[in-house]
């Protein structure tokens, strides 16, 4: 999800101006719709206007920056294609916590960082879900430099997370939680990447419910860079011969939904001998789409921020797997979850399945906590959410 580093920008929300990536307009929004200084109010949908660096973009509707007060409503959950199965391929949720512990590197299992607890991954598996995204940093799997040996300590307890999950039966996503970043410098590299992800999936190879996912959210990167360190990943996967395994593939701009259709139209360009390449985008319902608030903007959101990354999936042909959502334990956030859910089962044909952010042994009282048998948004959530499992 996308990390604290936006926190302060937003602590101001009631002013006049927008934080960076704060909504700013669309149908019904009440809002400020001015942005902060290097930020302009760009139109996303009619929905849906957000605070994105530089100047506004043409719209194709009235100015994002005006308020709109037609009576216009999201499209119904029901819009779909004859080939949407209303089904999902993948249902589950985050694992958290090889990833904890930022910027102390090694670290040490069990202060710094932890891995997912088997036991209550198997609670989740009795209740239907199956898919687990995984997340580890790269900086402990391979230390020093991307091309770098395996810590055997890391890499064994991640393996014992893979064999536990994937023997269950499920398939388990390998999550490098890294931003786009080593050691918190942007992965420039593309050859150094390519032989990183070449050597973990030789690892895995031959385990077909593993899933590779090339990295968590890049950010306030280039765009072209993006798009080749993700065929950079896709090309070092197949040479190691993993050939069976899907591939997620991640955006700029934290891989959000509600800005997919305008910031990653060039990630269309990707290319898999496979032809198994999923698109992960990631989509929260606060104001700014952060996941840093248990309030919901409205009981629609969630349906107004994903139909742009819905007709562009549909429009060139790609699948698409929302990799990270959630939603505040409150009846505005639940009523959003629940319209977001039935959009995506709407439209099976480009949405293969979603995953709730985030369970994890170290959660403790967050607001999205998904760890059974107490967290917060387990027992809030774990009745709805179960009903879309496979």
């Amino acid at each position: 999800m996308k990390a604290t580093i936006l926190a302060s920008t937003f602590a101001a929300g009631a002013l006049a101006q927008n934080g960076a990536w704060g909504q700013c307009g669309g149908d019904g929004w009440s809002g400020a719709t001015s942005c902060i200084s290097g930020y302009a109010c760009n139109y996303v949908n009619d929905w849906y206007s957000q605070c994105q660096p530089g100047t506004a973009a043409p719209t194709t509707t009235a100015a994002a920056t005006t308020l709109v007060t037609s009576t216009k409503t999201a499209p119904p959950a029901t819009t779909t294609t004859a080939t949407a199965s209303g089904k999902f391929k993948w249902f589950g949720v985050n694992e958290a916590g090889g990833e904890f512990g930022d910027g102390i590197f090694p670290g040490r299992w069990g202060t710094e960082f932890t891995f997912p607890d088997t036991n209550t991954i198997q609670t989740l598996r009795t209740q239907g879900y199956n898919i687990f995204r995984v997340g580890f940093a790269m900086e402990r799997l391979v230390p020093n430099t991307l091309t770098s040996s395996f810590d055997n300590g890391y890499l064994t307890n991640l393996t014992q997370v893979v064999n536990s999950v994937t023997n269950s039966g499920a398939y388990i996503v390998l999550d490098p939680h890294n931003y786009g970043r080593y050691y918190g410098k942007i992965i420039t590299d593309t050859d150094a990447f390519k032989t990183f992800w070449q050597n973990v999936a030789a690892k895995f190879a031959s385990n077909s419910k593993v899933i590779f996912d090339t990295n968590n959210e890049y950010n306030t990167m280039d765009q072209t860079l993006v798009l080749n360190l993700n065929q950079a990943a896709i090309d070092g996967i197949r040479a190691a011969g993993a050939t069976s395994q899907y591939i997620f593939v991640e955006g700029n701009q934290w891989t959000g939904a509600w800005s997919w259709n305008v910031t990653n139209t060039n990630l269309a360009a990707l290319t898999d001998p496979e032809n198994k390449i999923v698109y992960e985008m990631h989509q929260y319902l606060d104001s700014d789409s952060s996941g840093t608030s248990t309030a919901c903007v409205s009981s629609e959101i969630g349906v107004q921020r994903i139909v742009g990354a819905t007709a562009w999936l549909r429009a060139n042909g790609k699948k698409g797997v929302l990799g990270e959502f959630a939603g505040g334990a409150n009846s505005v956030c639940k009523a959003a979850v629940t319209g977001l859910l039935e959009h995506l089962k709407a439209n099976t044909d480009v949405w293969e399945g979603a995953l709730w952010w985030a369970a994890g042994p170290w959660w403790g009282d967050y607001m999205y906590n998904f760890e059974p048998p107490s967290g917060t948004g387990y027992t809030y959530y774990n009745s709805l959410l179960k009903t879309y499992t496979p």
